[in-house]
C-alpha cells in the first residue's frame, strides 16, 4: 500500500491542498458537539461545527454532498460555490474519503428531509492517505479486520456498537458492584509465583532483583489477602495471561471480573452472577434472550443448579460410580474421549465430562459440589470432603463463572499446596500461606470471562471478535501458514 495509485492520488491532492491554504495535518477543532449531539438537538437555521471523517462524498458542477462521521452518528454536509467562494469550494473538491475536517455553518433541512449542515467554512485536520474499504461492503476479510481493527471501526458500524456495548458493560459492572458496596482494587500483574488457578504462564525476568517473575494468571491469592485485611467486600476487573493455545473462545491475555466477600459463600455468590447478568442484559441489551452458537439461550432467573455427580449419573448411568477405571476408559473410548494414560477414575470421569457433557448444558446452569482435587482452593462440603462447595457456571456449553466456598483453613491449604507442588517449593506461596494464617473469614469468591460473558450478551461466536485487539499470529508467519494450505 506504500506506493499504489490511489495513494500517489491522495499525496498529489494534499499537495494541491496545502497549496490552497489548507494545511494536510491541521490542529484542534472547537465543535459545538458530537453528530449524536447535533442529530438530537437540531434546529433548523442554528449555526454549529461539527467535526469527523468524510465516508461519502458526490460532486455535482458548482454543488457537492458529502456524509460526516465521528463515531457516534453520520451527518450530511452540503456546500455551493456561490455561497462559500470559488477558491474554498474547489479546495472542498480536492478532498478524498476519509479524511477528517471541521466545518462550520447553518442547519437545514433538503427537500428529501434530510437533515444538512450548508457549510460556510470548513478546516482540513487530517489528510488520509489511504483509501477507506469499499462503502457498500466495509471490510470483510476477517484476517484483516482483527490486525487493522481502527479500519475495521471506520467501515463497520456495528462492530463501532458492539464495542461501545464492552465499554458500557465495564461500566456498568463497576456501578453494580459499588451500589452493592464493594471497593475496586488492583494487584499486582507480576508476580513472583504464579498461583490462583491451574494454567502455564508467561515467564519474564526483572532485572533489577535479579529474579525470574510471571504474567498473572490470575489474582486470587492477593485479593484474598485483602480479605484477611479486613476487606469485607472486594473486586479487580483484571488482565489475565496464560502462555495457551488459541481458540474461538480463548485468548492468551483475557480481562476477568474477580469478586470476593468476607462472611459471604459459594451461594451468596450465586445470587451475584445471577442478578448481575440479567441486570446487564437488561439495562444494556434490553433482553433476556439471546442468540449465542446457534442455540436461543433464556437468562431468566432462577437458573438450573445440579450437583456435578448427580449429573455423571444422569448422562452416564446410575452406576457410573461403582465402574471400575477401566471400565470408564472404555466409555470414554466408546464416546471418542482421549484420556491420558495412567490416570485415575476421577481423572476419567473429568475427561469425559469436559469432553462429552460440559457442551450440552446450553440454558444457564451450575454444576455444584465438584471433586475436591479439581478446586484446591475451595472448602469441603460439610458432608462430603471429598467434594468442594462450588459451582461452575455454564451457558451455552462453556463456562463462565465458577465460584468457591473459600477455604479459610490455613493447614489444608497449605497441604493441598505442598500437593499440588510435588515437592516444588518455589511453587508454593508462603506469602499467601502466612497471610491465611492469620485468620481468614469464612468468604465466598468469584471469577467471570469478561470476553466470554460479551460473546453471550452480543451473539458472538469467536472471542476475537469482542477483544479490540486479540493474538495473532506474526504476519510473516501467517503467510507462511497461508501458503502452506
Amino acid at each position: 500500500m506504500q506506493d499504489n495509485e490511489y495513494r500517489r492520488q491522495r499525496l498529489e491532492n494534499m499537495k494541491l491542498l496545502e497549496a490552497a491554504g489548507y494545511p494536510a495535518f491541521g490542529s484542534a477543532f472547537k465543535r459545538t458537539g458530537t453528530l449524536a449531539d447535533l442529530t438530537a438537538s437540531f434546529e433548523e437555521g442554528k449555526t454549529v461545527s461539527a467535526c469527523g471523517r468524510i465516508v461519502a462524498m458526490r460532486k455535482m458542477g458548482k454543488m457537492a454532498f458529502a456524509h460526516l462521521s465521528d463515531g457516534s452518528a453520520k451527518f450530511q454536509l452540503m456546500v455551493k460555490k456561490d455561497w462559500i467562494g470559488e477558491a474554498i469550494f474547489d479546495a472542498f473538491k480536492l478532498l478524498d474519503l476519509g479524511d477528517i475536517i471541521g466545518v462550520t455553518g447553518e442547519l437545514f433541512i433538503t427537500q428529501t428531509g434530510e437533515k444538512t449542515v450548508r457549510i460556510t467554512e470548513w478546516k482540513l485536520l487530517c489528510k488520509s492517505l489511504l483509501p477507506l474499504p469499499e462503502k457498500f461492503h466495509g471490510l470483510q476479510d476477517v484476517e484483516t479486520r482483527y490486525r487493522q481493527r481502527g479500519l475495521d471501526l471506520i467501515s463497520n458500524d456495528e462492530v463501532l456498537a458492539l464495542f461501545k456495548k464492552r465499554t458500557a458493560v465495564l461500566s456498568e459492572i463497576r456501578a453494580f458492584l459499588a451500589a452493592r458496596g464493594y471497593n475496586e482494587v488492583e494487584t499486582p500483574m507480576i508476580q513472583q509465583i504464579a498461583g490462583g488457578a491451574a494454567a502455564s504462564p508467561f515467564k519474564t525476568r526483572y532485572n533489577a532483583l535479579g529474579t525470574d517473575m510471571f504474567f498473572r494468571i490470575a489474582p486470587e491469592l492477593y485479593l484474598k489477602r485483602l480479605i484477611v485485611g479486613g476487606m469485607d467486600k472486594v473486586f479487580e476487573m483484571n488482565r489475565n495471561f496464560r502462555n495457551e493455545g488459541l481458540d474461538r473462545t480463548h485468548n492468551p491475555e483475557f480481562t476477568a471480573l474477580e469478586i470476593y466477600e468476607a462472611y459471604g459463600d459459594m451461594r451468596s455468590m450465586q445470587e451475584l452472577v445471577q442478578s448481575l447478568v440479567t441486570h446487564l442484559a437488561q439495562k444494556i441489551f434490553g433482553r433476556m434472550e439471546v442468540e449465542w452458537m446457534g442455540n436461543t439461550i433464556n437468562l431468566s432467573t432462577p437458573w438450573k443448579e445440579i450437583a456435578y455427580r448427580d449429573l455423571i449419573k444422569e448422562r452416564l448411568g446410575a452406576d457410573w460410580f461403582e465402574k471400575s477405571v477401566d471400565q470408564a476408559r472404555a466409555k470414554a473410548d466408546e464416546l471418542g474421549v482421549f484420556v491420558e494414560p495412567g490416570v485415575d477414575f476421577a481423572a476419567v470421569t473429568h475427561e469425559i465430562y469436559e469432553k462429552n457433557i460440559e457442551g450440552t448444558l446450553i440454558q444457564p446452569t451450575f454444576v455444584t459440589r465438584l471433586p475436591a482435587f479439581l478446586v484446591p482452593l475451595a472448602k469441603p462440603c460439610a458432608d462430603d470432603p471429598s467434594l468442594v462447595d462450588v459451582f461452575e457456571l455454564i451457558v451455552g456449553g462453556k463456562e463462565l463463572a465458577p465460584a468457591y466456598s473459600e477455604l479459610n483453613d490455613s493447614l489444608e491449604q497449605r497441604r493441598r499446596f505442598e500437593e499440588q507442588a510435588a515437592g516444588d517449593a518455589a511453587k508454593i506461596d508462603d506469602d499467601f500461606l502466612d497471610a491465611l494464617e492469620t485468620g481468614m473469614p469464612p468468604t465466598g469468591g468469584m471469577g467471570i470471562g469478561i470476553d466470554r460473558l460479551m460473546m453471550l450478551l452480543t451473539g458472538s461466536d469467536a472471542i476475537r471478535d469482542v477483544i479490540l485487539f486479540p493474538q495473532l499470529k506474526p504476519r510473516v508467519q501467517q503467510v507462511k501458514t497461508d501458503l502452506q494450505k
